[in-house]
């Protein structure tokens, strides 16, 4: 027999001109595929956020924030960036400083806080600093933005808004 003269290891399958004569199995589509994707429309991945992240903006002044910066990143009145925005507070260029609240490591921006309130700059936190990359127009995340808003802007109303609502959060300093 023709079995006999292949080797071992091809006895199962016949080989005739090129071609593997084995049953081949059919595609079905992968059910647990489909599973996976209905578990990410649940809540959203807990972020991490760092102890001194206070005051934190809650979800409505997030989304304000948010809204304000990418006005103002389309009117190019953002500072991005700590070494740009640290820069600026320097230079007494008055605006809203909006911090993410998921920085690691903490150094990076535990300094920005204490020349805010030096200068008398009200600023919050945002949980998430992806969030606040993409409202500033960039593809990167952004740890920390400063929005300055000059008298004619198209955005004033909004800016003036937000800084009432970052002023009622703020947390206040008894000085003695």
């Amino acid at each position: 027999s023709s079995d006999d003269a292949l080797p071992p290891c091809w006895s199962s399958r016949v080989l005739q001109m090129g071609k593997d004569k084995t049953p081949k199995k059919e595609k079905t589509p992968n059910k647990d595929k489909v599973d996976e994707d209905d578990e990410d429309v649940g809540p959203k991945k807990q972020l991490l956020l760092s102890p001194i992240a206070n005051p934190l903006a809650g979800k409505k002044l997030t989304k304000k924030a948010l809204k304000t910066i990418k006005k103002a990143s389309g009117a190019k009145s953002i500072r991005r960036g700590v070494k740009e925005v640290v820069k600026a507070i320097k230079k007494d260029i008055k605006g809203l400083c909006i911090i993410a609240g998921n920085i690691s490591p903490l150094d990076v921006i535990a300094h920005v806080p204490i020349l805010c309130e030096e200068k008398s700059i009200p600023y919050v936190y945002v949980p998430s600093k992806e969030e606040l990359g993409q409202a500033s127009l960039t593809k990167r995340p952004t740890s920390i933005v400063l929005v300055t808003c000059a008298d004619g802007a198209d955005f004033k109303d909004a800016f003036d808004e937000l800084r009432a609502e970052m002023i009622a959060v703020a947390p206040k300093f008894a000085i003695s």
